[in-house]
């Protein structure tokens, strides 16, 4: 209830806080899971890059005019570039199986789940030690449901929260679309949700989460996947 707010102010509360709460401390992250982020965000630029170039090179074939040293030039760096982003990839999974080689193989059980994306899972989460449930992993990933609302007049669709990491949501939407074949929930869910008239795109977002749902609880109980896991 004070109305004064300066830094004095917040620093006593925060002490305040610590005193009578007593939070758990920050603790740094290992070195391995530092190494990973960074080749993380070095993979999303490669792959801006290799994007770029591949958009450029295809804006040059539309000239009528084209010229063999420029198409060349962009073959040997795209080339250049998939060869370090195998290389990226070969390292970030080798690292991963040096700690965590069982959770990686639960995950890639998940049918729809593979390699790439439970490696990504692991490095996001921090070997799902960083979040309680998976609505938590959901919304720092950006596939939480969000309500578009004010008072009993203005109200919205519901929408997806797109505030988390746009390289992993890619790639669970892919693996969305092979999920609602070969994995029998989010089948299930899939379409009971069309039959019902949701769009396919609100079906697929679904099953996203049923999917991050499914890995959460394989990652946490320590176990493989079964029909049993919902």
């Amino acid at each position: 209830m004070s109305r004064a707010k300066t830094d004095k102010k917040d620093a006593m509360l925060i002490a305040e806080y610590g005193k009578t709460e007593k939070p758990s401390l920050w603790q740094p992250e290992a070195d391995y899971v530092l190494e990973l982020k960074q080749m993380q965000a070095y993979l999303e630029q490669l792959n801006k890059n290799r994007t770029g170039f591949i958009v450029q090179k295809e804006a040059f074939n539309q000239n009528p005019i084209k010229s063999e040293t420029l198409e060349k030039s962009i073959n040997s760096v795209l080339e250049t570039i998939e060869q370090e982003i195998k290389q990226i990839e070969k390292r970030m999974e080798l690292i991963i199986k040096i700690h965590h080689q069982e959770m990686f193989n639960q995950l890639k059980s998940i049918p729809g789940i593979g390699a790439k994306t439970s490696l990504f899972l692991i490095v996001i989460s921090g070997g799902f030690s960083k979040f309680n449930n998976h609505k938590q992993l959901a919304s720092y990933v950006g596939i939480s449901p969000r309500i578009f609302e004010s008072g009993t007049s203005v109200k919205g669709r519901s929408k997806i929260c797109k505030m988390g990491m746009s390289k992993i949501r890619a790639m669970l939407y892919v693996c969305a679309w092979s999920a609602k074949k070969c994995n029998k929930s989010c089948k299930e869910l899939y379409d009971r949700l069309v039959e019902k008239g949701k769009s396919k795109r609100l079906a697929l977002i679904a099953v996203v989460n049923k999917l991050l749902k499914q890995a959460f609880a394989i990652a946490t109980k320590k176990e493989y996947y079964s029909v049993k896991i919902n």
